[in-house]
């Protein structure tokens, strides 16, 4: 292996692979439909670092090592260490009800801080929602030319909570579990209201400064994604013809704290050893953290899932118009496995399948060691 520190000083690229297996498997991402990958792996032996696939369609440079991308749901664990680690602070509590910090919406008293980091609020997912009957309600536009057209657009956090509270709810706070990126936004504010600092000061202040992680940023409303970078792409239909846009630049106060962070590999295996090793958080909110709602294996901010082959890992992935990001590790922090894929996007999701299996094999293939037995994360809306 190489590289045998997580300073954030880069790594380079064996000439020769020491992981033939985890390089056959990104090999094998691209080849089904994936634009790029860049992967890591980290273990007690040190690190190894390889990439697959094209920074950019129609030139033959592969993904940078390290580079920047939009990590999507990934942001969610960030918000969620935010959020304990104010409590840890005596700010908040996970019990409060979430009324009594953000009285102007009029939310449900019954909701509280951690219903909202489990997604157990009930409440509508404004990035439409999917029902058991195969139904599905739209929310804000995310997907198609409208979006493509539109994704400069600024839209505020209130905004997207208070067309989320336009909608009925799912459940009654507290009965059941559904993946709503509205609570993370509620999330997002609270935060900002019983700090009274922006989410993106709290975050350098509370975990980005502390762990180093120069790489990772919220840009809110920012549009571009610092180079080095690999390039996000959308795809549509219009007038019969089929169109590929580059939409690495784009406006994602859309997706607010539903998944709006930008990071890198190296940042994100730093971020999940250190919070996994007990290193950001104290061990009774670490447990908590890591404590899984029966229906979906989700704790506050991860999903805790067992493998086939007998281990456990606490893992959040998460896609991105054409940017995707992987962060899994085991509970101890001591092995990661992080990455950053490029691709074309469209509003079918069509490569959502292959996006699971790719994940499944990379962990099946660093966890078990290749045997059978892998992590089936729950299927993921938008962010």
């Amino acid at each position: 292996m190489t590289d045998t520190s997580r300073e954030n000083t880069g790594t380079t690229e064996a000439a020769e692979p020491a992981h033939p297996e985890l390089q056959k498997a990104i090999e094998d991402i691209v080849a089904s439909g994936f634009a790029g990958v860049h992967l890591r792996v980290h273990d007690e032996r040190g690190t190894w670092v390889g990439s697959a696939g094209v920074r950019r369609l129609g030139e033959a440079a592969k993904p940078p090592t390290n580079g920047r991308v939009r990590i999507g749901s990934n942001t969610k664990t960030f918000i969620a260490t935010v959020v304990l680690l104010l409590v840890a602070e005596g700010r908040v509590a996970l019990d409060d009800a979430v009324a009594d910090h953000l009285p102007a919406f009029g939310l449900d008293r019954r909701i509280t801080v951690r219903m909202l980091l489990q997604h157990t609020s009930g409440l509508f997912n404004f990035t439409g929602e999917y029902y058991e009957d195969g139904t599905f309600a739209p929310g804000i536009t995310w997907s198609g030319k409208e979006w493509v057209d539109d994704r400069f657009r600024t839209y505020l956090p209130e905004e997207l909570v208070r067309l989320a509270l336009s909608e009925p709810a799912r459940f009654e706070p507290g009965t059941d579990w559904s993946y709503a990126n509205t609570n993370y936004v509620l999330a997002r504010l609270l935060v900002e209201s019983v700090t009274g600092r922006s989410l993106a000061e709290e975050m350098r202040r509370l975990v980005l400064d502390p762990l180093g992680l120069s790489d990772t940023l919220m840009p809110e409303t920012g549009r571009d994604v610092p180079e080095p970078h690999a390039h996000a792409y959308y795809r549509y239909e219009q007038d019969g013809r089929e169109e590929t846009v580059d939409v690495t630049s784009q406006n994602p106060s859309w997706i607010s704290g539903g998944g709006d962070m930008i990071s890198t590999a190296q940042d994100l295996d730093t971020f999940i050893s250190a919070l996994m090793g007990g290193k950001l958080l104290p061990a009774p909110l670490l447990a908590e953290m890591r404590s899984p709602h029966p229906k979906a294996g989700y704790g506050l901010g991860v999903f805790v899932q067992e493998t086939d082959c007998g281990g456990t890992v606490v893992t959040h992935n998460g896609g991105i118009s054409g940017h995707g990001a992987l962060m899994y590790s085991t509970p101890d922090g001591g092995r990661t496995l992080t990455a950053s894929l490029n691709y074309v996007d469209d509003a079918a999701l069509s490569l959502g399948g292959a996006f699971q299996k790719a994940t499944q094999r990379l962990v099946r293939e660093w966890f078990c060691g290749g045997r059978d037995g892998s992590a089936d994360e729950a299927d993921q809306p938008a962010g």
